[in-house]
């Protein structure tokens, strides 16, 4: 027997193959939905992987500028810590420096015993003024006393006697204060606490000038008495009352020198009875006046012949506190002279001229050694010693100088005014 034969597939029809693959449409004629997988439901797990990373990258990102924040912070914190520990240390510091240094009462106990010896009281009244050789003009006042005592004749005293009194006087309290000891005040100016200066309510008067004021000074020996000085060429004298915040005017003189011009800077005679001005050097005119107090009439200001200065004004002038009556003035010329009375007239005798290379603005001397200090606008500070005939010191500030004040107690000390 032959092998049976092979059965071949059957043929579907369309109906049927698409039956077999497709779902049948329903009776109402909708066809049926083909129900979704479920893989396709849920995303890959790669990708949700992906996402929660990023996340932790964006996380991280942000905590990592918080870090730096506050590093930055503490960074700041802690250099403001530094600081307030390092101004600490140092306040403590200057505390243990003030604690180990003497007490200064004992050092200012001092000058009372310098002091002691002098019979007038005046003494510690007068130096507020702070002008050289002030404080000893007092002195004279005292001793016309024990005069009119032994006399008791001449009860009515001429005018032209006051000022012979103070001149056969002068020398002596002058004498003293050479021989005055030097104090060292700088110890006693590093420790002494800061001094409150009170001060009385002001009262303003008129100055009666027709111009800008120049120049106030009192007088040595009379402290009501002031003048002052302006561009209207007038040198005015006032009284200050002794009751009550008053001043009166007691005279006017016109001051102008030959060539109309008006005095730069004015000073009182050690006498207390005449008074210099300065003037200008430029078109030779007359560079120093003296106004006579106890004189009236044209013949009250005079004018001195000798023109030492060059050129320029005559910035200061300024009475030596010495036994030898003298001045010196400092100008525009780069100048300090010195002018020396002889009888009835002033000798004059050029200094300095090329340690200054400006102006010369201010002059002074010393009252326990014959040295002159001029300031002037090139900044400098010059110690001229008359003995040596040079300069001793040089100073150089930051700024110009005006004016010199020095301390009438230690040589070491002065005051410039700047500007």
């Amino acid at each position: 027997m032959g092998d049976p034969p092979v059965l071949k597939r059957p043929k579907l029809e369309k109906d049927d193959y698409e039956s077999a693959y497709w779902p049948r449409p329903a009776s109402n004629g909708s066809a049926a939905k083909p129900q979704p997988s479920a893989p396709a439901a849920e995303p890959p797990p790669q990708e949700e992987e992906d996402i929660a990373e990023e996340a932790v990258l964006a996380l991280i990102a942000h905590r990592e500028r918080e870090v730096e924040r506050c590093k930055l912070k503490l960074m700041h914190y802690q250099s403001l810590l530094d600081a307030a520990e390092k101004k600490l240390t140092e306040a403590q510091e200057r505390l243990a420096r003030y604690r180990e240094r003497k007490p200064p009462p004992t050092q200012w106990g001092r000058p009372p015993e310098h002091r002691a010896p002098v019979p007038t009281p005046q003494l510690a009244a007068r130096p507020q003024l702070v002008i050289p050789g002030a404080n000893t003009r007092p002195i004279p006042r005292a001793e016309p006393m024990p005069g009119l005592k032994k006399a008791l004749a001449p009860s009515s005293s001429s005018l032209p006697a006051p000022p012979e009194r103070p001149k056969t006087v002068e020398k002596k309290p002058k004498q003293k204060i050479e021989q005055k000891e030097h104090q060292n005040l700088i110890q006693n100016v590093r420790k002494s606490v800061a001094t409150v200066l009170r001060f009385h309510g002001g009262t303003v008067i008129s100055s009666q000038h027709k111009r800008k004021l120049r120049c106030l000074e009192l007088c040595p020996i009379n402290d009501q008495l002031v003048i002052t000085s302006a561009l209207d060429g007038i040198v005015s004298l006032w009284q200050v009352q002794p009751k009550g915040p008053s001043i009166s005017l007691l005279s006017t003189t016109d001051c102008f020198s030959p060539k109309h011009r008006w005095p730069e800077d004015i000073a009182w005679h050690p006498d207390g009875d005449s008074i210099f001005a300065v003037y200008s050097a430029d078109n030779s005119d007359s560079q120093v006046s003296v106004m006579n107090r106890n004189i009236s009439g044209q013949k009250k200001v005079t004018f001195l012949p000798t023109k030492p200065h060059t050129k320029g004004i005559i910035n200061n002038i300024n009475f030596m506190p010495w036994s030898d009556v003298c001045f010196v003035t400092g100008g525009s010329d780069h100048a300090v002279i010195l002018w020396q009375e002889n009888d009835d007239s002033w000798n004059h005798k050029k200094l300095h001229k090329d340690l200054h290379s400006s102006a010369v603005m201010g002059v002074a001397g010393l009252q326990q050694r014959n040295t002159i200090l001029s300031v002037g606008s090139d900044k400098r500070i010059i110690a001229f010693d008359l003995a040596a005939g040079r300069a001793e010191s040089k100073n150089l500030v930051d700024s110009k100088c005006m004016s010199v004040l020095p301390n009438p107690c230690d040589f070491n000390l002065y005051m410039v005014q700047t500007a």
